[in-house]
């Protein structure tokens, strides 16, 4: 399996789309709302992916709910992670099982696509970060660590594997990495008692597949961004954390990126620090870029295997199953007023 994700422009794949996913270094492809119609299209163009790509490749979609939720029509309405505290505690709702099920849930109806991951769930810190918001879970980490944890429990009863992001923690810095360089100027304890703990604890449990890290630069550690850190991925998350988990590069093509060259170069580093997988995103030359100027003989993307799905239910008997009765019962609840 390659170590290059990438994706594609609309609901079918082009000629040139479909040479690039070919290509023996390509093992990913993340979806977006712009390849998504309806239900019957989505399930055709994941289909033809399938078809064309040489190998068993992970397809991925950023699906965790609130306002990043790429299928909308026809799929379950997932809240934003940081609404769930608070209306649980107002509509006298159990928050793990909440939690649990929303996991569930979410993870059902994207597999049921044969989609293998959504990149969920956010760690972050819902804090100043513009970007992270109420993508992240609450404010406070031990909250997070709880509700984070029955979300997960819920994905792998689904049997989707969790992503957790953004290593070690976007929440503390406002500017956005999509259109920034954040830089994050606390102290290194700091960052490891607060943002890390929660990875950390995740971890811990048993619960964490696979990792993203933030490209936000954290100058009291190391002067590169995370994703781009030799300190950050191999001493601090394999070593310190013993974390032996996928991790995926966020996507190269950011802002936040750009400072280490090249699109080109920019993989190079990031697979150079201990990403087993680097995404390009949103910019079709630089995947050929990426693909035309990395060494043809990389190794294998061996961890990124695990997180193919081993079984996938049909959206039709899906619906049909008493569980998922259940969370679109619980789910009306939390949206009762």
């Amino acid at each position: 399996m390659g170590p290059i994700m990438l994706d594609v422009a609309g609901y079918e794949l082009s000629p040139e789309e479909i040479e690039m996913l070919d290509h023996p270094l390509v093992g990913g492809l993340i979806l977006f709302t712009r390849n998504y119609h309806d239900q019957n299209q989505l399930k055709d163009l994941v289909k033809h992916i399938r078809m064309v790509t040489r190998n068993d490749i992970v397809v991925a979609v950023d699906h965790e709910g609130g306002r990043v939720q790429r299928f909308r029509q026809g799929f379950s309405k997932i809240p934003a992670m940081g609404s769930i505290q608070d209306v649980c505690q107002r509509n006298g709702l159990n928050t793990s099982d909440v939690c649990q099920q929303l996991g569930w849930l979410m993870a059902s109806e994207v597999q049921a696509f044969d989609i293998d991951i959504s990149f969920a769930p956010v760690l972050d810190i819902n804090g100043i970060s513009e970007v992270i918001g109420d993508r992240g879970f609450h404010q406070e980490p031990d909250t997070i660590i709880q509700l984070a944890s029955n979300f997960i429990k819920g994905m792998h009863s689904a049997g989707m594997k969790s992503t957790g992001k953004h290593f070690p923690g976007h929440g503390n810095v406002l500017e956005d990495s999509h259109v920034a360089i954040p830089i994050d100027t606390r102290r290194k304890q700091q960052v490891f008692d607060v943002d890390m703990a929660i990875f950390s604890a995740i971890h811990q449990q048993g619960l964490l597949d696979a990792v993203m890290p933030a490209h936000v630069i954290y100058p009291d550690v190391d002067d590169l961004p995370a994703g781009f850190s030799q300190v950050w991925i191999q001493q601090i998350l394999r070593q310190k954390l013993e974390f032996d988990g996928v991790v995926f590069s966020d996507d190269l093509s950011m802002q936040g990126a750009v400072q280490m060259g090249d699109i080109v170069q920019r993989a190079q580093l990031a697979l150079a620090a201990g990403c087993d997988m680097v995404l390009v995103c949103n910019d079709p030359t630089g995947a050929a870029k990426v693909i035309d100027g990395l060494p043809s003989d990389l190794p294998n993307a061996t961890r990124v295997k695990r997180l193919r799905q081993s079984s996938q239910v049909e959206f039709e008997q899906l619906i049909k199953s008493d569980r998922y009765d259940k969370a679109q019962r619980i789910l009306d609840k939390f949206y009762a007023n």
